[in-house]
């Protein structure tokens, strides 16, 4: 049960988790913000901004900033998991053991788990099944979101009146949750374009021109649309915000650090180099093979982003590019 004007908790102040608990705060919400880093949290209680991630940006008065995340998570109405997708695990299990039966725990990490090739969701009932597991995800920048500018996005949970209910406690005039009971749709969708933005980075770099790209949207789009189907995933979710909508954001701007890492790759970099000055966690680089293998296993082709998981596991380019491009032609639709 979601309370009328429900508590919110963020665990993890990097700038995705700070621009949501900024949000949260301009919705009126009670926001408690929990900074793994020192340095982070005396930036916010000392000057309002998180400058280690969100520089210049001020930030909404009234954040609380506890020292215990299972704290936190055991005494708000809703708790948003901020942590990167390769660290959920290690956050649940700080938080499972207090946490409420039902508390609605919402992921706001984009990638499959290393090893397993869970999506976010998955990982959240495994690790903490008295909970409800929500997802959100969408075309959504932290910088974006922090400044208050307009943004849609898709939060999708079990049932559709829990979605409604969550999206109602986190939506102001400029920040849109879009209520859908596709969680599996919106976990892949965000997933899957972070490793087709690093190959749509890659192409910049390689000078392959815009055509190259549109090329790479529409058939990685289709890559998306066969795993998400394989899995369950209704079509009109990745048509949508957290599926098509978050691909174009990421696959055309080098404001995504998925896009950049890429363009680095295509420039030349070495991957060392490339995430040497990546702009925070690079969530397509650890998902790429994940996504390959949980596609294998379901008898599903994704030539794209295998070709992603190749580059970044040391692939030449060149070589990844050449199969791709040696693939027999088929029926466009097949």
């Amino acid at each position: 049960m979601v309370a009328e004007s429900p508590s919110i908790a963020v665990l993890g102040a990097g700038a995705w988790g700070t621009a949501l608990a900024a949000a949260a705060r301009r919705a009126g919400r009670t926001v408690a913000l929990w900074a793994r880093e020192a340095d982070v949290r005396e930036a916010i209680a000392g000057r309002g901004e998180n400058t280690p991630f969100l520089p210049g940006i001020r930030l909404p008065a009234g954040l609380s900033l506890p020292d215990d995340p299972a704290a936190a998570a055991a005494e708000a109405g809703i708790v948003l998991l901020a942590a990167p997708a390769q660290h959920l695990r290690q956050q649940l299990a700080l938080i499972a053991p207090a946490v409420k039966p039902g508390t609605p725990l919402i992921v706001c990490a984009k990638g499959l788990e290393r090893g397993t090739a869970r999506l976010m969701t998955e990982i959240v009932a495994e690790a903490a099944p008295g909970a409800e597991a929500a997802i959100l995800s969408g075309p959504s920048f932290a910088e974006d979101v922090a400044r208050g500018l307009p943004t849609a996005i898709t939060l999708a949970a079990r049932t559709l009146p829990l979605a409604e209910k969550l999206a109602a406690a986190l939506a102001s005039p400029a920040f849109r949750p879009y209520a859908s009971s596709d969680p599996v749709g919106a976990a892949i969708g965000g997933a899957v374009k972070n490793v087709l933005a690093i190959a749509c980075g890659i192409a910049e770099g390689k000078g392959f021109g815009a055509s190259a790209r549109a090329a790479l949207i529409a058939r990685g789009f289709a890559e998306m649309r066969r795993f998400g189907g394989a899995l369950g995933a209704r079509a009109e979710t990745l048509t949508g915000l957290s599926g098509l909508g978050d691909l174009i954001l990421t696959c055309t701007t080098a404001q995504s650090r998925n896009f950049a890492f890429g363009l680095a790759l295509g420039s030349g970099e070495t991957v060392a180099e490339a995430d040497g000055h990546a702009r925070g966690v690079v969530e397509g680089e650890a998902s790429a093979r994940p996504v390959v293998e949980r596609a294998a296993a379901l008898g599903v082709d994704m030539p794209i982003a295998a070709a992603v998981a190749g580059i970044v596991e040391g692939q030449p380019i060149e070589t990844a590019i050449a199969a791709l491009l040696a693939r027999p032609l088929r029926a466009e639709h097949e």
